[in-house]
């Protein structure tokens, strides 16, 4: 599977000279972890997270401390103050295999999907891979037989369990890596076997 075939396309972006409190209300509202930030012509400029957006924005509780805590410093006010500029980024076209090496060997939990010009295309979040791993077994088969039976592959059947596919079709049958390769396509499938 792809990066692409995965993504969340149109993400909801900001740029630098957004209102931190803007950017926080976006990842309430859209209930997601953080947000790229765009320049001009739709270039990945950053990204700014959750961490960032929360660092330095509450003040200590004077409640909790024996002596009063001086709370004058300056708060961040744009994206621009604290958006990470050197963002981990994938390509639509990168293995999902390796993007998820990435999201899970690090604390990042979603990552910008760029063409090579450094275009912004997408999103890609842990969430993402989650809501397509939790597919109920039936959608799958019924997915990975329509899809053998739109590529000729008339004679295989697909039955699957805990998103394992087991394909049954004619013995010896040249066919069988092509049915192979079709049915893990299908996202949510996380192997296939012989029945």
């Amino acid at each position: 599977m792809l990066v692409r075939e995965l993504m969340t396309q149109d993400p909801v972006t900001v740029t630098p000279a957004t209102p931190v409190k803007v950017a926080l209300a976006l990842l309430a509202e859209h209930r997601i972890t953080s947000l790229p930030v765009l320049g001009s012509h739709g270039r990945l400029r950053g990204v700014v997270s959750e961490a960032d957006l929360i660092r330095d924005r509450v003040h200590p509780d004077q409640r909790a401390h024996e002596r009063p805590v001086d709370s004058a410093w300056d708060v961040p006010r744009l994206v621009a103050e604290v958006m990470t500029t050197h963002a981990v980024t994938v390509h639509p076209d990168d293995d999902l295999a390796d993007a998820v090496e990435l999201l899970t060997s690090t604390v990042v939990k979603s990552v910008p999907v760029v063409e090579h010009d450094g275009q912004l295309v997408g999103m890609l979040s842990r969430s993402d891979i989650v809501k397509v791993l939790a597919r109920a077994d039936e959608d799958l088969a019924g997915e990975v037989h329509a899809l053998l039976v739109s590529v000729g592959l008339h004679d295989w059947f697909a039955q699957v369990t805990d998103g394992t596919v087991s394909l049954t079709g004619p013995d010896d049958s040249p066919d069988r890596t092509m049915a192979h390769l079709v049915a893990g396509t299908v996202p949510g499938v996380v192997a296939v076997t012989d029945d």
